[in-house]
Formats: structure tokens, sequence, C-alpha cells
């Protein structure tokens, strides 16, 4: 079965960018079609959706201000990565400027850069929720309180 492809012209309008981008970036392999390379004169660029979609995130971060030589760096990085994990759609790129870090989960945060170095991070929600819960169990006095005082307070209002 043949994937159906897109052709530059369609991709330069998806993607926002001008067909000249489109050439250069295939040319100098910062993202080559998945389905069909040039071959010459009057032959055609096929590209995948997932192509399109890794086009858009380049424009994305193009036009947050990263420089094209920190977007391919971190494209190679991150399609070596996106070979061994998960699909593109479960991945969200966070950028402070400087590097590129590419969540998985919000458990797993990886500085793109530095070859998939961790970076740490923490959710507040569930520490807190957490910490409710072991304040209930140990201490069940203090949800009574808070019980009472809730009450209290919708009773005066």
């Amino acid at each position: 079965m043949t994937e159906t492809g897109f052709r530059a012209p369609n991709v330069c309008n998806l993607v926002g960018i001008t067909y000249r981008q489109l050439d250069y970036w295939a040319r100098t392999d910062l993202i080559t079609p998945s389905i069909q390379d040039a071959r010459g004169s009057g032959s055609q660029r096929l590209y995948s959706f997932t192509d399109v979609i890794q086009l858009k995130v380049i424009k994305r971060l193009l036009d947050a201000g990263m420089s094209l030589k920190k977007i391919r760096q971190a494209m190679e990085i991150l399609r070596e990565q996106l070979r061994t994990s998960q699909p593109l759609r479960d991945v969200t790129l966070l950028s402070d400027g400087q590097t590129i870090f590419a969540a998985h989960s919000p458990d797993e945060v990886v500085d793109v850069f530095r070859k998939g170095q961790g970076v740490f991070g923490i959710a507040v929600g569930p520490v807190q929720d957490e910490l409710e819960g072991e304040i209930h169990e140990l201490y069940p006095e203090i949800e009574s309180l808070r019980t009472e005082i809730a009450a209290t307070e919708a009773g005066s209002t």
C-alpha cells in the first residue's frame, strides 16, 4: 500500500513557509520527504503527514526565535529519540530560547541538546494530593477540624 503524500505547494500552504524555504530544508537535510524525494528535473517531492507535522514544528520554533542551527540539532536528536520511544503527538517541546526540552509526559522532560539528559521536574498538584492524603491518614482530627471550620464559615455567610 502506498501512502498518499503532500506535494510541495500544499506543504508550503499548510506550514506557512515559502517554496524556497522548503527546498532549502530538503536540500540541506533538515527534513527530507519520507514518501518521495525529488529525482531530477520535473519530479515532485511527496511529504508524509508526519513530515508536515515536523515542518510545522520547525516553523514554530523559528517564529519563537530559535536559530536554524539549533533547530537542526534538535530535530536530529528528537528524530533519534522518536525512533525508539513515543509518537510525535505525545511529545511537547518547550524552550527558554537557549535550549529545547522534549516532554514525553508530566514526569519526563529531556534536554534535547544534551542528548536526552533528563531534566528534574516536579508536578505540584500530585504532591499536594499526596500530602493531603497522608495528613488525613496520620492526623484524622485535622480533617474533622477542617470540616468544622468549613461548616462555621458556611453558616456565617
